[in-house]
């Protein structure tokens, strides 16, 4: 075994020293590095001058679990799909101005769930682990915590002060971090009645995709997954009709499609539940779209049938077209939710290219836009134990070897790790040889430290990039339920009005803040 093992280390050496160079000829120069760092000198100093623009359009990209080790793979990995060694890309987030650090925690959890988090950003308070649009006086699972306790979205201040909203989503549309900005749940797994105990639908509590319907019956654009969860127990689905594990869920009898259509049909609404209908709309002539495109949450970008499913950027370009016609502007929540599910199931692969396709959702949203009256946040609700390391090469493949073995037990192991998850395999008492197996192919499961069926989420703080008016409010190290308050303050909308008298576009110089809140300048 330790032959085996300094074979690989040597092999490792080899390919780095004699094949392809481990880096750019160019980066021998330190005029290549004080060029690049001159010419980023330069943009900086354009960031002096800072935009106080009053904020039409309001756009919030979440990548769920997507902490900094995945922003800086998913970097990786965008420059080596585009044939190049991948740590010098720049992804699209990364040319916002402004980058700050987010507190994840939520009131009751140090390492929190997607729910109380959701609430944080899109809410503007800290909430109880597995609940939302509910104050943390709101206690998980007791229906009766509920009344009194709800909080509203910005996406109902939004739509309060006269834009279009929308909601897009890899996940299924009443997932955690989409019914936080329209629904108030004591347990976010409420998906529709059949996932409810007795009591709490006796007790008056309402299911999550009930909500959707109900709660902002005029939400604009809604795009993601969960048909199930809106159709009656037993309905076959459209798209898979002979798999019983698809069939609809609704205990009540309810189609909420239907009621949602038969509200819509007069007022240029359409649902949709496939790609091809959506891309055949002319966005000119809907002002209500229903697209849900699968029966759970949607299939893996890698996974994804390109004729029949939507990518997340085909779904933010349609989404874009139809909101933005709203003279008043639009607020548009984007979340890249399936990064989250990869991490869980210890595949990175799945995770990766997850997060590099809400990039190039990011980068259609910017060509869409403009900087100079659109504010764009990207943030994650939380982070993953996922790591990367290993002394790996300059170009090494983000999925590969490191160029060594363990000095413990003389085996090769890859870069990409797990704290924790489902990749813990002993075989003959020992740690498993990844060299025996395929740890390229896309569902390979990385090796963890501690088994355990779904990997777990990582407590640091996530990173949030910002552009657009108003967006060097978003600085330092905050609170993750500040995030709201800076874009309705940007957007003029909720409670923050009163700095918004001034003419020419621009907001007022002063915000109504407290005096240990100070304005940066």
């Amino acid at each position: 075994m330790k032959v085996f093992g300094l074979l690989i280390a040597c092999s490792c050496f080899i390919s780095g020293s004699l094949g392809k160079p481990p880096f750019p000829e160019e980066e021998k120069d330190p005029k290549f590095w004080h060029t690049k760092a001159q010419r980023a000198l330069k943009s900086a100093l354009t960031v002096q001058h800072l935009n106080k623009n009053k904020a039409k359009n309001i756009i919030l990209f979440l990548g769920d679990g997507m902490g900094v080790p995945t922003v800086t793979t998913a970097r990786i990995l965008k420059g080596q799909l585009n044939g190049q060694s991948g740590e010098e890309t720049v992804l699209e987030m990364d040319k916002f101005p402004f980058v700050s650090l987010a507190k994840t925690y939520n009131t009751d959890a140090q390492v929190p769930d997607s729910a109380g988090t959701a609430t944080a950003f899109l809410c503007g308070v800290k909430a109880n682990e597995g609940t939302v649009g509910v104050s943390a006086a709101a206690v998980r699972f007791q229906c009766n915590t509920t009344k009194g306790n709800e909080v509203t979205s910005i996406l109902r201040w939004a739509k309060d002060a006269g834009k279009s909203v929308g909601i897009v989503t890899t996940t299924r549309v009443v997932h955690a971090t989409p019914s936080a900005a329209y629904a108030h749940s004591v347990n976010r797994d409420w998906y529709s009645d059949n996932e409810m105990p007795a009591e709490a639908l006796q007790a008056g509590c309402k299911d999550i995709a009930r909500q959707l319907i109900e709660n902002i019956p005029n939400i604009d654009v809604v795009m993601g997954g969960g048909r199930k969860y809106m159709i009656p127990k037993d309905t076959p689905d459209v798209e898979y009709p002979t798999q019983t594990k698809h069939n609809g869920t609704r205990k009540d009898g309810r189609n909420l499609v239907q009621e949602w259509v038969n509200r819509v049909k007069d007022k240029k609404g359409h649902y949709v539940w496939n790609k091809k209908q959506l891309l055949s709309l002319n966005p000119n002539n809907v002002d209500y779209l229903l697209g849900l495109f699968e029966p759970s949450d949607m299939t893996y970008d890698l996974e994804r049938n390109a004729e029949t499913d939507p990518s997340l950027t085909e779904m933010v370009d349609v989404a874009i077209k139809i909101l933005k016609k709203n003279q008043e502007g639009f607020y548009l929540l984007v979340e890249g939710g399936r990064i989250d599910h990869g991490h869980h199931e210890g595949k990175a692969k799945q995770a990766l290219h997850e997060a590099v396709e809400m990039d190039r959702a990011i980068g259609r949203a910017d060509l869409l836009t403009s900087v100079y009256d659109t504010l764009t946040v990207v943030t994650a609700d939380h982070s993953h134990v996922f790591t990367f390391g290993g002394y790996t090469r300059r170009g090494n493949s983000i999925f590969g070897l490191a160029p060594m073995v363990s000095d413990i037990d003389q085996k090769p192991f890859t870069s990409i790790l797990y704290g924790n998850g489902p990749g813990y395999k002993i075989i003959n008492g020992t740690r498993e040889n990844v060299s025996t197996i395929n740890y390229m192919e896309d569902n390979y499961q990385a090796q963890s430290a501690v088994p355990i069926a779904s990997e777990t989420h990582g407590g640091e703080d996530v990173a949030v990039f910002a552009k657009g008016p108003m967006a060097h409010l978003l600085h330092g190290v905050q609170e993750q339920n500040y995030i709201p308050h800076v874009m309705a303050y940007a957007a003029c909308i909720g409670q923050n009005r009163d700095h918004c008298g001034a003419s020419g576009g621009t907001v007022g110089l002063q915000p109504v803040l407290s005096s240990s809140q100070p304005f940066l300048q």
